[in-house]
């Protein structure tokens, strides 16, 4: 009997074994034959643009049946276009997954309009990176700590009131009681500098620290700046004496709506599947997404670029929304207010 037994697991376990090549080989026939596609929320030449077309050079080799990847751009409502896209009509066959701004997965915590995706429900690829934001200001202005933006106004520029550089101070003035001045209409990073270096306004409310290291390098390396605050869960290993925003709050409920806010900058540049897609290929690819951010060849093109290589998996991303996603209502109304203030 116990002969019997032991014939039938081991013709058993053979038959199983026998079968992993098989649907190895299925799936690098598969990739052979479909490039991969990274779907990119904003137009071309921007910080998201750049990071997918650097891993469109590196992946195929990481993916089964090395095949050919390329970008798509789909600008359109701050990069809701594309993850409405990925989670409705991109193929779900593992061939297609998309980048959007950072905000986007928690939106529909703060305003449904214009979403028609479920974010815990996206298959999470991971990120290239976390991301820490800064406040500051040249020195010549005198804002140097934080007293200093409660005690007088500090105009900062941004590209609208939904973004970054307009949520993070509003953030800040609303729970730390700053007096940054919000002005919108400026286009971007390479405007933000240029109104700095024009005196037209005192610093910035939120800038990331990669942006300055890749745009004014020499603001770091002369000390032509103050950077007053640090806008991340973690300060940047890089900067430790520059204090962190969290750091100045003492009320628990406070710190928890900060956290929720400023949670994005952890999924700096998120990479998200359709849901539905194949198990064997969504392994495949956050494998290959992974094994490229690991790559010596990657790293090394990517640092050239002034791109910051600090790899978030698709599962930590997951983590941290479902984290998102289990806010109490009240303090998620907290923190819409503190996102949709007014300058």
């Amino acid at each position: 009997m116990r002969k019997n037994l032991f014939r039938a697991f081991l013709i058993g376990s053979l038959a199983s074994a026998s079968t992993l090549p098989a649907r190895a080989d299925e799936l690098a026939d598969f990739y052979k034959a479909n490039p991969i596609t990274i779907v990119v929320g904003f137009g071309v030449g921007g910080g998201y643009d750049v990071y997918s077309r650097t891993l469109t050079r590196h992946m195929g080799k990481h993916m089964p049946g090395a095949p050919n990847a390329l970008v798509r751009n789909m600008p359109g409502a701050g990069s809701m276009a594309a993850a409405n896209y990925i989670y409705n009509n991109a193929p779900k066959d593992g061939t297609q997954f998309a980048t959007f701004s950072r905000s986007i997965p928690t939106q529909p915590l703060f305003d449904k309009t214009g979403v028609q995706f479920d974010a815990l429900k996206l298959n999470w690829i991971g990120s290239p990176a976390s991301e820490v934001s800064v406040v500051f200001s040249p020195v010549e202005k005198k804002f140097r700590t934080i007293d200093d933006l409660r005690a007088r106004p500090m105009t900062v520029p941004a590209s609208g009131l939904g973004a970054d550089s307009a949520v993070y101070p509003f953030v800040i003035n609303a729970l730390l009681g700053t007096k940054m001045k919000v002005v919108t209409g400026y286009q971007g990073s390479g405007d933000f500098m240029l109104a700095i270096e024009r005196g037209e306004v005192d610093g910035m409310g939120g800038s990331s620290i990669s942006t300055l290291r890749s745009t004014r390098p020499q603001w770091l390396k002369e000390n032509k700046i103050d950077i007053i605050l640090q806008i991340a869960l973690r300060k940047h290993p890089d900067y430790p004496d520059a204090p962190l925003a969290l750091d100045f709050l003492t009320d628990p409920s406070d710190r928890k709506v900060m956290e929720l806010i400023f949670s994005r900058q952890e999924i700096a540049f998120p990479y998200a599947a359709p849901p539905g897609i194949p198990a064997d290929r969504l392994a495949a690819l956050r494998k290959g997404f992974a094994d490229t951010l690991r790559d010596p060849a990657f790293v090394q093109e990517a640092t050239k670029m002034g791109l910051e290589v600090s790899p978030v998996s698709g599962e930590e991303v997951l983590k941290l929304l479902t984290s998102a996603y289990s806010t109490s209502s009240d303090l998620v109304e907290r923190a819409r207010q503190a996102v949709t203030q007014k300058p």
